[in-house]
């Protein structure tokens, strides 16, 4: 490296050099050394949300480089999705993920002192309050685990698809180690935003027009210029006309957030296990934290058989927004042994999402329902299909009458569909027929 070139690289980083220096490309740690001695005031936000939006470009460009490769055959955690809602364990190796979910679904897993003892997804289910939520063991992960070391794309991938995380710890080490603060920031590297809220912001690309910035509150968090940051930040990504509106105060990083697009919301909640080994003071030092749960699986602390209840298995519960509902017909008692379980993270919880869960063909033909329960003002109560429910009402579904039905105007077209599946299902059983006798 020549003099010239040294000098460049001991010299403040700024917008322009932060694209391009010479033939050398900039690094992740040039730049978040960059904005560590940045300032951070109204001055520079401009230059700060600049910098946070190439850092995330930077980020993005490196994970799909580094899960590019070979075309060879790779192990992967392709598994059923299965139940009411999905949970994934999450921790550092030897944590106790598996004695865990042995105690959370009675599922047999490997569990020894030693470390990396599962190196698969193992799914399980845990029954709780007549739902099904699939619990799935993973391998630990590492310090590095969102470029790739120690399989930790594979379990990064399964929590992305998960409806919520596990995120376990060891209370003994977490003084010393901070595994806590590390996890985090392994899933927010790949898009992962823990017990956050999508920002409510629209944003839509245009082809032609150019970048039009509105917002119906006072934005504080973008510095004086905010239509001009968020025009610097979009032209990072090569955008050049776009729609953006926004309702609320968001900060930069939620900006980049709603740009790039492919960030994904996840409830979390922290189990604290082994607190046997530790004093109390640190216990309850650890309870204080938001989202958190102490316990030790082998004492049985906060733990309770798979098929009991306990502290945990509510706290998972509660965090998956789950709710029973009770169905009925006319006349009869409500059936109360098997309900239809809703997830707030699914489809929702109001009555559409009901009778999505039972039949689509029940939607098609829905007319009324009536509720009894939390959700309604007086019972029963004759509701729509966009009704909230709450847990353990109890539904009854109305549908047309034939004569309703005739007034629909695609009444006619609904009954040639049925008449075409009918004599497509007649002429395929008589050709079967045909070809039986001439054998």
């Amino acid at each position: 490296m020549g003099a010239m070139e040294k000098i460049k690289v001991r010299r403040r980083i700024s917008d322009s050099q932060v694209s391009y220096r010479g033939a050398e490309a900039v690094t992740l740690d040039e730049i978040e050394a960059e904005m560590a001695r940045t300032q951070k005031n109204k001055a520079t936000n401009y230059h700060l949300g600049t910098l946070k939006a190439k850092l995330a470009k930077l980020r993005s460009e490196l994970l799909i480089e580094s899960s590019g490769g070979g075309g060879g055959p790779s192990e992967g955690f392709d598994v059923a999705r299965l139940g009411d809602a999905r949970v994934a364990l999450i921790g550092f190796p030897s944590v106790g993920k598996s004695t865990l979910q042995c105690k959370l679904t009675g599922t047999e897993s490997e569990a020894a002192a030693y470390e990396f003892t599962t190196l698969t997804c193992i799914p399980g289910t845990m029954h709780y309050k007549g739902s099904k939520v699939q619990v799935l063991d993973l391998p630990g992960i590492i310090e590095g685990a969102a470029h790739g070391k120690g399989r930790g794309k594979e379990v990064i991938a399964c929590a992305r698809n998960a409806d919520a995380i596990l995120i376990v710890l060891d209370a003994g080490k977490e003084g010393l180690n901070r595994h806590r603060e590390i996890l985090e920031k392994e899933l927010e590297t790949v898009g992962i935003r823990l017990n956050q809220r999508p920002p409510d912001v629209t944003f839509n690309k245009r082809t032609t027009g150019g970048v039009r910035f509105a917002s119906t509150v006072p934005l504080t968090k973008l510095g004086p210029d905010p239509e001009k940051l968020a025009t610097s930040i979009m032209r990072e990504y090569r955008i050049n006309s776009a729609d953006l509106l926004a309702r609320e105060d968001i900060s930069v990083d939620e900006l980049v957030d709603v740009i790039v697009g492919n960030r994904v919301y996840k409830p979390c909640c922290y189990f604290y296990n082994k607190i046997d080994t530790i004093t109390v003071e640190e216990v309850d030092q650890l309870a204080r934290l938001p989202h958190s749960l102490v316990g030790s699986v082998a004492k049985m602390y906060n733990i309770a058989e798979p098929l009991d209840d306990d502290p945990l298995k509510k706290m998972i519960w509660d965090y998956l927004g789950l709710t029973r509902i009770y169905t009925k017909r006319k006349g009869q008692q409500p059936d109360l042994a098997e309900p239809v379980v809703l997830s707030t993270i699914r489809k929702g919880t109001s009555v559409m999402a009901l009778c999505q869960n039972i039949s689509t063909q029940m939607l098609r033909d829905f007319n009324f329902a009536m509720v009894w329960g939390k959700s309604a003002k007086h019972s029963p109560q004759r509701c729509g299909v966009n009704h909230p429910l709450a847990d353990e009402d109890v539904v009854q579904i109305v549908t047309k009458t034939n004569s309703q039905q005739r007034q629909d105007k695609n009444y006619q077209s609904m009954v040639q569909g049925f008449s075409d599946k009918y004599h497509k299902k007649k002429f395929d059983a008589k050709k079967k027929k045909q070809g039986k006798l001439r054998r």
